[in-house]
């Protein structure tokens, strides 16, 4: 099963970094906010992540996922791309990672304690 989990979270992290560095990427149905948006991805990533590497500390996963999106803004700073660099865009993706970092924590704990 963790392999599948892995597989799921590296396709995960392919397809979010290549949407984020397209020049033109594909525009979802109906207006979705940005911010929403990464948000949305970032918090994806972070429970695949635990899912995938149950081992790895949770901080590590959190600094990780961070230093996807802060490379992420960089490579946006290309002017070719025709992309905008936010910064509250990696802190949306932040948000989001420790938000799920926490759910998760919290929902294996309750899990481990009801068994």
């Amino acid at each position: 099963m963790q392999s599948i989990f892995r597989i799921a979270f590296w396709a995960a992290l392919a397809f979010a970094v290549t949407m984020a560095v397209l020049p033109h990427p594909p525009q979802l149905a109906g207006e979705m906010n940005d911010k929403f948006q990464h948000m949305m991805a970032f918090a994806t990533l972070a429970v695949l992540a635990v899912l995938a590497y149950p081992s790895m500390s949770k901080i590590r996963i959190a600094l990780s996922l961070v230093a996807v999106g802060a490379g992420i803004e960089i490579v946006q700073m290309i002017p070719v791309l025709h992309r905008d660099a936010e910064w509250m865009d990696l802190a949306a993706d932040t948000c989001a990672i420790l938000l799920m970092l926490a759910v998760v924590t919290l929902a294996f704990g309750w899990h481990r304690r009801t068994r």
